[in-house]
């Protein structure tokens, strides 16, 4: 090999051997420097079937990260891109890109997290925040009238005030901190969908769209049939049309309710019949997710009026009494809706 040859290929070995160390330490100083967000504690959601791209561009808007592709490359290069944990993450602290990226991946340090079911009543919430062992029971054997005090002094119920996620959180988290952020989370969501919400909705308030999204998730057996629920709904509010749903029923029947719902139930007047009273219950019935929210601000437009169990999860939808008479004989239901 001539020596002007070799000369140039030392030249672009020692090129690239610059870069590589090069790259290296810069992926070392980024991966252990310290991010410190705007504010602190700072929470964010990672949605479910977030990619690695998503799922950085997510904390990036919450304030989390200063550059998500930098911690795109960071996560790629180690081998984490398909490893992201889904849920709600808190930061109290300033965080390093490879803390950050441990936490969402292992979620978090100590794999402790606790899941909040779309559909809950608060009393199921408590339930299991008093029956896991890694939860410091600080609210165990208090009123639902003290922890409102403490949480929200302004409203009148709990009920549905939570949003449903997973919850990843130290070992040791006081349920206060847990239900706190169940609280902010909701909050945040139902702020934004209103601002989203359609024109000429029969909705006065955030609250009376969160009562409407609990009753279309304890409605909703199968998803796809969730925005048509909503626009029923809808539509009866509209007219002056009761509701005539069987889980605020339920729901009013309190610990009352043995899994069977009788006629007498029906005819029976509580705050939460809506077969005996006009309009929207006073509270929500359970959590609502962002689903179903979304649903009741943004429901289609329809004439549906009436809907029945098929018998399968899925619902079949009427525009008059005429027709859902046909299809509560069809599906052999009672036809109550």
């Amino acid at each position: 090999m001539k020596k002007g040859h070799s000369f140039w290929l030392l030249r672009l070995l020692l090129m690239t051997a610059a870069g590589v160390f090069i790259a290296a330490a810069w992926l070392f100083i980024y991966a252990h420097s310290d991010y410190t967000p705007a504010q602190l504690p700072l929470q964010f959601d990672l949605r479910t079937g977030s990619s690695l791209k998503s799922a950085a561009q997510q904390m990036a808007d919450a304030g989390t990260l200063g550059n998500p592709a930098q911690f795109v490359v960071l996560a790629r290069l180690l081998g984490a891109a398909s490893k992201i944990k889904a849920g709600n993450y808190e930061i109290n602290a300033p965080i390093s890109p490879l803390e950050l990226l441990r936490k969402i991946t292992e979620g978090d340090y100590t794999q402790s997290a606790i899941t909040f079911v779309e559909g809950w009543t608060f009393r199921q919430i408590r339930k299991a925040l008093d029956e896991h062992p890694a939860v410091r029971h600080d609210t165990r054997g208090l009123s639902e009238a003290d922890i409102r005090q403490r949480l929200a002094p302004g409203e009148s119920s709990l009920e549905g005030w939570f949003f449903p996620d997973s919850y990843h959180f130290s070992s040791g988290a006081s349920d206060w901190a847990i239900l706190s952020r169940a609280l902010r989370l909701m909050q945040s969501h139902l702020t934004v969908q209103w601002e989203k919400r359609a024109a000429n909705l029969p909705l006065q308030t955030p609250y009376e769209a969160l009562i409407l999204a609990s009753i279309i998730e304890k409605e909703t057996g199968k998803p796809s049939d969730r925005p048509l629920i909503a626009a029923v709904f809808i539509n009866r509010l509209r007219i002056g049309m009761r509701l005539q749903t069987d889980p605020t029923v339920i729901y009013g029947l309190g610990e009352n309710f043995d899994g069977n719902l009788r006629k007498r139930d029906l005819v029976t007047d509580t705050a939460y019949n809506t077969y005996t009273r006009g309009g929207l219950p006073p509270s929500p019935i359970a959590m609502p997710g962002l689903a179903s929210i979304t649903a009741a601000l943004n429901p289609p437009q329809n004439r549906l009026l009436y809907f029945v169990a098929r018998g399968d999860g899925s619902s079949q939808f009427s525009r008059n009494l005429e027709e859902h008479n046909r299809a509560v004989a069809k599906y052999q239901l009672s036809g109550r809706r």
